[in-house]
């Protein structure tokens, strides 16, 4: 009888250890850890990265302590040190002292030791100091969420465990990995590597793709870094922002209020003469303006080198000529001007971009000197003989700012 009872408990605790005390199958727990990792990535890019870090969105207070509860228990993260380090990307960013730059690292590092490269910064008492003003300084952030911010991801474990067995302790490290591999690895290094631009922002943030219901719309980067107080990332009609819907849906429900969004640019009527209108909405629009006269540079290049072959100078200069001078590695500067010398169309086209920033660059000359220099450049675009160039200046004269 004891023999009995004993192999009935021992069965029953290896059941429990294989199922726990739910003994949900395989594919019932992958749904479920699916769910939860989204929340995760919900309460990053709504609480920590547009309300936090960049002040985009306010959130109700009890929105708020869900996220932090939240982001303590499965990542172990803290609002000041997150804060911290995204807003020291953006201020040093693609500098020696950006966090996690893979033009800086390098892709694989950031991509695979993002999490690494985090908590090392997070140790940088300068970067807390200078950066982590206006986070949370309560009783429970101080004695609870940062004084034992481990404690958060060790329960998960135990409940994970408790509640599905060996398959818990799966699923949670499914959880603990979410983070560290999907926004420490792959938006902050391939976000800076590999992908397309909507705007010529000053650094390399790309966007990975239109719809990334994964990550939250944080793959919408290089959007998100054209405009970093916007609360919403999408801007083009392809592209879809599932943290902007969430917003949407708390925002009528009285628990969040986005204060701003990125501007819209608008075409009308090509003005006779460009005036200090254009010249308004040029400047609101530099970026997305940039970002089209790249891909003209692009056209041009692909029709001035189609039947050349790719040498060292044409590969360089395909990626680097429609970028800030800046921008541009050392390396490259000698194959750029080779490319330059051989194609003076190319050459008029940097030569004519440069004279174009000029317009919000040269804080020196009054808004009145400004509005005749776009003048002169629209005229020179249109009679220079190239076809891309007068086709920019034509729609730099209809560019307007969306009402």
């Amino acid at each position: 009888m004891v023999t009995f009872l004993d192999s009935a408990v021992f069965s029953s605790l290896l059941n429990w250890a294989a199922h726990g005390l739910l003994g949900w199958a395989w594919w019932q727990v992958l749904l479920l850890g699916l769910v939860l990792t989204h929340i995760t990535i919900v309460s990053v890019t709504l609480y920590l990265h547009r309300h936090s870090a960049h002040r985009a969105l306010d959130l109700h207070p009890a929105v708020q302590h869900f996220f932090r509860f939240w982001l303590w228990l499965t990542t172990g993260m803290t609002t000041k040190a997150w804060t911290a380090i995204h807003r020291k990307h953006h201020a040093k960013c693609e500098q020696a002292e950006d966090p996690h730059s893979p033009q800086i690292h390098g892709l694989r590092k950031v991509l695979w030791q993002g999490a690494e490269l985090y908590r090392a910064e997070a140790l940088n008492a300068d970067t807390m100091a200078r950066f982590g003003h206006g986070t949370p300084d309560d009783w429970i952030e101080r004695h609870l969420y940062s004084r034992y911010s481990v404690l958060g991801v060790s329960l998960l474990l135990v409940i994970d465990v408790l509640l599905f067995g060996a398959l818990g302790a799966a699923l949670w490290a499914m959880q603990a990995g979410w983070i560290p591999f999907w926004a420490a690895g792959v938006v902050n290094g391939v976000g800076h590597y590999s992908g397309y631009r909507n705007f010529e922002a000053q650094d390399a943030s790309t966007n990975l793709v239109p719809w990334g219901i994964l990550i939250g719309g944080e793959e919408l980067h290089n959007n998100h870094h054209t405009y970093p107080t916007s609360a919403k990332f999408s801007v083009k009609p392809y592209e879809f922002d599932v943290g902007w819907l969430y917003i949407s849906v708390l925002s009528r429900l009285g628990l969040a209020n986005a204060k701003k969004t990125a501007p819209r640019m608008a075409l009308g009527e090509v003005r006779p003469v460009a005036d200090e209108k254009t010249l308004e909405a040029i400047i609101a629009h530099r970026y997305e303006l940039m970002a089209g006269y790249a891909r003209h540079m692009r056209e041009v290049f692909a029709q001035q080198t189609h039947s050349a072959s790719r040498s060292g100078a044409l590969q360089a200069a395909r990626r680097w000529l429609h970028r800030d001078a800046d921008k541009v590695p050392a390396a490259a500067v000698p194959q750029l001007a080779e490319a330059r010398a051989a194609y003076p169309v190319l050459d008029k086209m940097v030569t004519m971009r440069e004279e174009l920033r000029q317009l919000w660059l040269n804080t020196g000359r009054t808004r009145e000197q400004l509005v005749t220099d776009l003048q002169a450049w629209c005229r020179r675009a249109e009679e220079s003989g190239i076809a891309a160039l007068s086709e920019f200046s034509l729609k730099l004269r209809a560019v307007r700012v969306a009402g």
